[in-house]
């Protein structure tokens, strides 16, 4: 078994139950060896040292130590080392004293090899040590007690003598191990031996099976033990076909990480050994403005950035904690055994430190930040799903608060039963077009003129009745349905134009799409697709964001908005003014509109700080030569203040508010008899 401490370069905190543990065993295990060796005859051993037979045991013994069989992936399983075989072979052979010599040597040369530090180099040689110590007293049971003098063959009757001795080396290295793997890992040693005992124990009957025809070779015709090699190259090479599959299976390929398959597996061993007074703490992990480094820099800069954050999270973790890859920029966290909720938050701020410390690549520096979510059991969850579904509650909290990290709180969680029923209505509800598009005009503030008209969606459910929007869009964000609710309002969209445009009715529909739905590449295409087969152009629709698409860098170099921009759809900026810092950005932009947020201009008739504000607005939208539209224009006393500092158009119950589709093309063919003294002949089929 390989040493339970490879992945650490520094021993144990002097003090600590590891260190006590392993201080013990390399104390006794040592003691063994030097009381093994004073019962070697000096004599005897020259005359052994002179035999060719007495080299190539050695040089076979050496070689195998230096590289494991690895039969699985797993961390507490480790690798079985070839020189088990070679050992044990000498062990029958020749006793105790040349055998614990040779593998004393062969760990020190393998530790020179791999810079292992010295305290895992003398707790490998201790274990071993004691485990051929245990075989040889097995042995010694039964009368048979080899030396270099006297050589021993086994024959047929020796067979259970050789078994129990091999059983007896086997349990005394698992035991020992497992011992240390336990303590590092914080977990039960009981737990590490049935995970270990059953890849372990298949190799070492192996092994040490063959032991004995390696005896009777080397008595019969030396100069063919060198043949052993071949079954054991077969060995290495089924065992690393099969670990590599156990690998795939269950690590990301890109980080090396566990996967969500490893994770399921992982917390619901931590799960059953729970104790009482200790918590299961998930983590779950989600980079921010990652998405903007992959789309400016391009996939391979941003997978050698993923492997960076993980490096960090797995050193920034205890020994025996879990970190996963769940795909994408999304990490998850398992800690077997943590005290409470203070503790776990300590490890996740430990994380985002890590996290947040400048990455360079390409001659470039990036800060990265993640939004962290905790879930303990039994706190808040019984099982991993449950746990898993909470963290990314607890997440979304810090994402949307911008804490960094939070613990899931019952009563901010907003999914239930009832939330995700609605969101199988809703999908219903899209695939069997039960959403309405309603029409709110834009009116100009000067000559009355409509300019244009916003589809907003309403959805009328069959039991529930009307549902507000800010019920369901929210949920659709937060699910994989966000993208066919886009794509349904601007086909239904396009549909609603190309009755008004082809009619005489040439009124530009408004839009609006979240910030992840523009930088989408499908978008431009669905709208190119949609505007040839309808006979429309550009004009025919607008895309309506929030200004928060000015705080990334992506929004002035993403493709998919130059591409909306050579295909000629204007772009307008909602609720503008909540966001002070995008001021100076907005000339970077190519918007053809600006709308003022309503909770500015219902105030500017009560208020001189937002009269203020939405007279700048107004200014440094005119200077850049946009388009101003005031939202929440509600009294007429407002609308004549706006078109006093020179707003263009204003959208608002004044004017109309928002009507279905039948009714707002009345309301369109009256202002357009009105205005013009005609009505177009406008029919409710495209």
């Amino acid at each position: 078994m390989t040493d339970p401490t490879d992945t650490r370069d520094t021993g144990p905190r002097v003090g600590t139950p590891l260190w006590a543990f392993l201080a013990g065993v390399t104390v006794i295990g040592f003691t063994a060896l030097v009381v093994a060796l004073l019962r070697l005859d000096t004599a005897e051993f020259a005359e052994l040292v002179r035999t060719p037979l007495f080299w190539v045991l050695a040089v076979l013994v050496v070689l195998g130590e230096l590289r494991p069989v690895m039969v699985s992936s797993a961390t507490a399983v480790g690798g079985t080392y070839p020189s088990t075989m070679f050992t044990f072979a000498v062990l029958l052979h020749y006793g105790l004293p040349v055998a614990v010599l040779m593998q004393a040597v062969a760990v020190v040369v393998n530790g020179v090899a791999t810079r292992k530090a010295g305290h895992r180099v003398m707790f490998n040689t201790a274990q071993s040590t004691l485990a051929l110590t245990a075989a040889a007293v097995v042995l010694g049971v039964f009368g048979i007690v080899p030396s270099a003098a006297l050589p021993w063959v086994p024959s047929g009757p020796d067979l259970l003598a050789i078994a129990l001795s091999g059983v007896a080396y086997f349990a005394a290295r698992a035991t020992l191990v497992s011992g240390a793997v336990a303590l590092h890992e914080r977990r039960s040693i009981v737990r590490v031996l049935r995970v270990t005992a059953g890849p372990q124990s298949l190799v070492y009957a192996a092994l040490l099976g063959l032991a004995p025809l390696v005896v009777v070779v080397m008595s019969h015709s030396p100069g063919l033990v060198p043949l052993f090699v071949a079954p054991l190259a077969a060995v290495y090479f089924t065992a690393t076909l099969s670990m590599r599959r156990d690998h795939q299976a269950l690590h990301d390929e890109l980080t090396g990480l566990p996967n969500r398959k490893m994770l399921i597996v992982s917390t619901e061993e931590a799960l059953a050994e729970a104790r009482h007074d200790e918590r299961v703490g998930l983590f779950l992990l989600d980079l921010d403005r990652f998405k903007e480094v992959n789309d400016t820099m391009g996939h391979p800069v941003g997978d050698r950035l993923l492997q960076m954050v993980a490096h960090r999270l797995t050193h920034s973790v205890r020994p025996g904690d879990v970190v996963a890859r769940l795909g994408g920029d999304e990490f998850a966290v398992l800690l077997p055994s943590i005290r409470d909720a203070h503790a776990a938050r300590e490890v996740a701020a430990r994380l985002r430190a890590a996290l947040t410390e400048p990455v360079r690549l390409e001659g470039m520096s990036f800060d990265l930040d993640g939004s962290v979510g905790i879930a303990l059991y039994p706190d808040h969850a019984p099982d991993f799903e449950l746990l898993l579904q909470r963290a990314d509650v607890a997440m979304y909290l810090a994402k949307e608060g911008r804490t960094g990290v939070e613990l899931y709180q019952p009563d901010k969680d907003r999914n239930s039963p009832e939330r995700l029923n609605l969101l199988g209505d809703l999908r219903r509800a899209i695939d069997n077009a039960d959403l309405k598009l309603h029409y709110q005009p834009k009116v100009g503030l000067t000559g009355g003129d409509v300019h244009g008209v916003e589809a907003l969606l309403r959805w009328h459910h069959p039991v529930h009745g009307p549902i507000p929007p800010s019920d369901f869009i929210p949920l659709a964000e937060q699910s994989y349905l966000m993208r066919q609710l886009t794509e349904y309002v601007i086909h239904e969209a396009l549909e609603q134009a190309a009755r008004w445009w082809h009619t005489g009715l040439r009124i530009p529909i408004s839009v609006n799409i979240s910030a992840r739905d523009l930088l989408d590449s499908a978008l431009p295409e669905q709208l190119e697709a949609g505007l040839a087969k309808l006979r429309l152009p550009p004009a025919a629709i607008q895309l309506e964001v929030t200004e928060r698409i000015l705080t990334g860098q992506q929004a002035y170099t993403h493709e998919t908005i130059k591409a909306l921009a050579t295909l000629g759809v204007p772009l307008a900026l909602d609720d503008f003014g909540t966001g002070y810092s995008s001021l100076i950005r907005l000339q970077r932009l190519a918007v053809s509109e600006v709308k003022i947020d309503a909770s500015f201009v219902r105030r500017i008739a009560e208020s001189e700080d937002d009269d203020r504000i939405v007279r700048s607005i107004v200014d440094l939208v005119r200077s850049l030569g946009l388009r101003s539209v005031a939202e929440g224009v509600e009294s007429d006393e407002v609308a004549l203040r706006l078109a006093e500092m020179g707003c263009d158009d204003g959208q608002g119950w004044l004017f109309g508010q928002p009507m279905p589709a039948a009714e707002a093309t009345a309301w369109l063919l009256h202002r357009a008899e009105a205005e013009y003294g005609y009505r177009p002949e406008v029919t409710q089929t495209a």
